[in-house]
């Protein structure tokens, strides 16, 4: 009997497990039954815990849709080179794939980068330098679908450039307030690095209104500085904030010489900069700046006090353009601008972006410090043109001669500009002091002076002749020389500590 009843256990037990009831007893009866192929799926991590965010998931989920990733085909002849507008070290990921000989096909440049979505019906930023020249423009949202995108509009002096795609409801970035960024927020890049697929990094806002100095000169930068990795074929993606806001079109990086790689330090074109060219590109198709016409220079403290300074707030105007809006307005090489429409100037980038961030035709007040005055001038402000603002510069040919005399403060031999030498230098008049040889321990090598350099002043005051140099640094004792150069056409001042 007792066999019999363990057999019935034994049958019951069995029947329990085979209709799925031993998982209702192992879970004491309350949790439904668990499909063998179905993974139970963890809760989301908390973003905050104790007041500190763990987590930048949810701004992940939000922005990432936006970016997009870039590749673009460009036509070249065979002796065509790639033109890199940042140098070896640009973030442009490149790659030649010849054609066969026997076709006679030109070879084919691919270009990768990423994008940012800044409108539901498809309009995407990215930079110049990733579109630039390209027959074909293809996009790949993160989803992996594909569109082909038509090119807006591109604005070299700014690497920014505006393509679309076609289509409706797409997902986009809002553009924040780039001005309203601190150094030390928290930043996200989202991009497409070295071909990988879209990566998320994260860091900080490290220094605001960089210029790299990798520009030609004819370039328009007020980079945000980031720590969040950027690496090559990011170049055009987004740096957002923790809000989701785009703050950012990612554009450069700085690396060791031959390393090409993230060492912590890349810059993003700031949102309010990127908008204000995109509007322009989305409405005229091109940008159009206001151009000042004068070349100018930050103040350095020895600067200051060879000018008789008390601080060194402002830009030094070291060259004015005959006929320009400066000239018209009356500013005078050796102002001091300290104010355009009552900002504060202290930085010459700052001063060159927003006289550029003007329309042409339009009026600014000019402050500016002459000679210890005060004054307000007017201006009406010409237009920015690229070609007429580049100067092409001539190598110096200058010998010396019998004329020469050695300045032994500034460790430099000078002679008198001549006819042949201003020929020589391309230069406009025959002013000047030329320095045919520089020692190089001696006080102006320091700062950078070289041979076929012009010397135009000396703390302001014209120079002719060898005698005028002399007797200028005779009476100048232990205070700061204040050079007035002419190099290759640019004019600029340079400040020597004597010896």
């Amino acid at each position: 009997m007792k066999f019999r009843n363990y057999l019935s256990f034994l049958l019951l037990f069995s029947l329990a497990v085979a209709s799925g009831c031993r998982s209702n007893f192992l879970n004491g009866g309350n949790a439904p039954a668990t499909s063998p192929n179905q993974v139970p799926q963890a809760p989301p991590a908390p973003v905050v815990v104790d007041g500190v965010r763990t987590s930048y998931a949810d701004v992940v989920d939000k922005t990432s849709p936006a970016v997009v990733r870039i590749e673009s085909q460009i036509k070249q002849t065979a002796s065509a080179q790639p033109q890199f507008p940042f140098g070896g070290d640009d973030d442009f990921f490149k790659q030649m794939t010849p054609q066969p000989r026997q076709q006679q096909r030109a070879p084919v440049e691919r270009g990768l980068g990423s994008g940012v979505i800044v409108s539901g019906d498809g309009t995407i930023l990215t930079n110049n330098h990733v579109v630039e020249g390209a027959e074909k423009i293809t996009v790949y949202l993160s989803d992996n679908k594909t569109f082909q995108a038509k090119l807006v509009g591109a604005d070299k002096p700014s690497d920014l450039a505006v393509i679309k795609i076609e289509g409706q409801e797409f997902p986009f970035l809002n553009l924040g307030n780039s001005d309203n960024v601190r150094i030390g927020d928290i930043v996200l890049a989202i991009g497409n690095p070295l071909g990988i697929g879209q990566t998320v990094t994260q860091g900080i806002i490290s220094a605001k209104g960089r210029r790299t100095g990798l520009s030609d000169g004819q370039s328009f930068e007020d980079f945000l500085q980031t720590d969040a990795a950027i690496n090559r074929g990011n170049s055009g993606g987004a740096l957002v904030n923790v809000s989701g806001e785009l703050i950012g079109i990612n554009s450069q990086i700085l690396s060791t010489p031959g390393g090409g790689g993230n060492i912590g330090i890349g810059f993003s074109i700031p949102s309010n900069m990127a908008k204000s060219v995109m509007d322009q590109l989305v409405q005229n198709g091109k940008v159009r700046r206001g151009m000042l016409g004068v070349n100018i220079q930050n103040l350095t403290p020895e600067t200051a006090k060879a000018l008789d300074l008390k601080d060194t707030v402002g830009v030094l105007v070291s060259n004015v353009r005959p006929g320009s809006s400066a000239d018209n307005a009356g500013v005078k090489r050796g102002d001091i601008i300290t104010a355009i429409n009552g900002e504060k100037i202290d930085d010459g980038n700052i001063l060159r972006n927003k006289v550029a961030g003007t329309m042409p035709g339009n009026p600014i007040k000019i402050s500016i410090l002459r000679d210890g005055n005060a004054q307000e001038l007017s201006a009406t402000l010409d237009e920015f043109d690229a070609e007429n603002a580049s100067v092409n510069p001539n190598q110096p040919k200058t010998q010396p001669n019998s004329a020469e005399q050695q300045s032994g403060k500034l460790g430099l031999n000078l002679q008198p500009v001549t006819p042949q030498i201003a020929k020589e230098l391309q230069l406009t008049e025959a002013d000047g002091l030329v320095v045919t040889d520089v020692d190089p321990n001696g006080a102006a090598a320091e700062e950078g002076v070289a041979r076929g350099d012009v010397i135009l002043e000396i703390n302001k005051k014209s120079l002719k002749t060898l005698e005028d140099m002399q007797n200028a640094l005779n009476n100048i004792g232990d205070k700061p020389i204040l050079l007035l150069i002419n190099r290759k056409n640019q004019v600029t001042y340079i400040t020597i500590a004597p010896r």
